[in-house]
């Protein structure tokens, strides 16, 4: 395997000051930071922001949020990136708010109203609701989507007011809750329990499966209950394995200094939570890192992540088929290096 050598201050460049008047060096980050993104921003907006507060080399995010919603975005840096496009397949759990008997041309509060209809809605309806919404379903994605037809986002052509035909595509709801905010006060700042010309709305909390459309949903609700509905906010408060009390806002991060941000970062490993573990000596270890298969008594697996020993450190993911151990993606020698020197600078901040 690889040698733990010093520190790492030098590799992940936290302990590092650069000169008076010179340009501070980006920094070879690996892990994943939990951001609370906040409203308004893009996903993008806010992870480039992410990026630079931390001069991070290489960054990206596991799943977009629309500039309206907040909660979970899981920002991944260096290695962690490779594993990234595993968790874009994770469940995730939402808390939105809908107005009833209003429908607006994007399906939430930043488009056009387009209908008004009276409601007339009760509790029982409401139950009902949830129950047929919840399981398989097909959901056709809406105009306002970054989805791509013939190399164009549709809001692009949403925004030229044309309307293109999209396939409806299959989802799952696994649970799905629908509360009457007029008899139930919601308890964030960010969930609002009145509506600002007395408007009736409700809370939708939803646990579903990738690819589904919480604006489409709310639409859709509306609809069944006879009086249409737009989304007037969304949070995003479970992501696979990641919840929301675990994450930072950008405000938090801001007032930290570099130190205590890297100890916010969890080792990329945390993006395999759901994979069978195999570990390496150092020589099979070795093997394995140059593409070789390696063969052992294992179970068929679809995903795996592989570790090394002494010391133990992750080296990628893989599958297991026939007891031949067959990579996927691998770290490089230096990415496993500076993973290792990082956590023992983390340890070792803990301890003084």
């Amino acid at each position: 395997m690889i040698a733990n050598t010093n520190t790492g201050s030098k590799r992940s460049g936290l302990s590092a000051s650069a000169g008076a008047g010179q340009r501070k060096p980006k920094l070879s980050l690996h892990g994943v930071l939990l951001l609370d993104k906040p409203i308004g921003l893009s996903s993008n907006d806010a992870l480039q922001k992410v990026k630079r507060l931390l001069r991070a080399e290489k960054a990206g995010h596991t799943g977009t949020l629309d500039p309206l919603a907040t909660g979970v975005l899981p920002i991944c840096f260096g290695a962690a990136t490779k594993f990234s496009q595993l968790h874009l397949d994770a469940d995730k759990t939402y808390e939105a708010v809908a107005l009833l008997g209003v429908k607006t041309s994007t399906g939430d509060s930043e488009g056009e109203v387009i209908q008004r209809r009276p409601v007339n809605v009760s509790a029982q309806q409401l139950s009902d609701v949830a129950v047929r919404f919840t399981g398989e379903l097909e959901q056709i994605p809406p105009m306002y989507s970054a989805l791509k037809k013939e190399g164009r986002a549709l809001y692009e052509y949403a925004r030229e007011g044309i309307v293109v035909e999209r396939a409806a595509r299959s989802i799952i709801i696994r649970s799905l809750s629908i509360t009457d905010l007029g008899e139930v006060k919601a308890k964030r700042s960010d969930v609002e329990a009145e509506g600002s010309h007395g408007e009736r709305k409700i809370l939708i909390r939803v646990r579903c499966s990738k690819g589904t459309y919480i604006r489409t949903l709310a639409e859709d609700i509306g609809e069944a209950l006879g009086c249409g509905a737009s989304l007037t906010a969304l949070r995003r408060t479970v992501t696979g394995e990641f919840d929301e009390s675990e994450c930072y806002t950008l405000d938090a991060l801001t007032q930290m200094e570099p130190r205590e941000i890297l100890s916010c970062i969890k080792a990329p490993e945390v993006l395999l939570a759901d994979h069978m573990v195999i570990e390496l000596d150092s020589v099979e270890a070795g093997k394995f890192l140059s593409g070789l298969r390696r063969r052992g008594n294992w179970p068929n697996c679809n995903k795996v992540a592989v570790y090394g020993t002494n010391p133990r450190a992750l080296l990628g993911t893989a599958h297991v088929v026939g007891g031949e151990l067959i990579s996927q993606r691998l770290l490089n020698v230096n990415e496993i290096q500076t993973i290792l020197d990082q956590t023992l600078e983390k340890k070792n901040d803990t301890s003084n």
